[in-house]
């Protein structure tokens, strides 16, 4: 099973799936835990691009080119071999990012990113979407006093931008229901990380 979390930035949704993959370990599923952009050597590198503060010059279509390169590379080297072995593949962002933050928040059209992501992936959707949902002033203000997180390059971009990140991916997950499940982020960790055990949960045993 593909499994991938989204949300604006400061969500939480790192920290809660934290807790949910350690019990579904105890529980004895296998799970492989990855990032976009990211996951493999060469992903990495395209990451250290993307999120470089310095590289403010950046095209937002170079970018969206960027992520699905990133993408690709990280499906082929793990998350496509982890699914062929029967295993759980939970990934901190994925296609639907793209679609948000590119495809909505940069303007570029989610239909004209889709297009570029799905011949990225092969048309290889997730089978869940958790959406830890928060408002971005919130998101922005967790990330301000954690000073143990990166501060990348979309950190830095202004609220608008973040108010329409949020707003695509609330659109997105009325556009697949059947994919995406909402956590409301700004609950206690807790209650979110309890949230995302339930969800993932009611995937795997239907």
């Amino acid at each position: 099973m593909f499994i991938t979390l989204e949300g604006p930035e400061g969500s939480g949704k790192t920290t809660a799936v934290e807790a949910a993959v350690n019990k579904l370990i105890e529980m004895g599923y296998q799970i492989v835990r990855t990032r976009e952009p990211g996951g493999t050597v060469i992903a990495e590198q395209i990451r250290n691009v993307i999120l470089d503060k310095s590289n403010t010059a950046m095209d937002s279509r170079t970018e969206a080119l960027l992520y699905a390169a990133s993408r690709r590379q990280h499906l082929v080297e793990k998350i496509w071999p982890a699914l062929k072995d029967g295993k759980i593949v939970i990934c901190d962002r994925y296609l639907d990012s793209s679609l948000a933050y590119q495809g909505g928040a940069r303007g570029l059209g989610i239909e004209e990113v889709l297009k570029v992501n799905l011949f990225a992936t092969e048309n290889t959707w997730p089978d869940l979407t958790l959406l830890f949902d928060v408002d971005p002033e919130i998101g922005l203000s967790r990330i301000s006093k954690n000073a143990a997180r990166e501060v990348n390059r979309l950190d830095l971009e202004k609220l608008d931008f973040h108010k329409r990140v949020r707003n695509t991916f609330l659109q997105l997950a009325a556009q697949y229901p059947d994919r995406y499940i909402i956590i409301d982020a700004s609950k206690s960790r807790e209650e979110v990380a309890l949230a995302t055990l339930d969800a993932i949960l009611s995937k795997l045993c239907k």
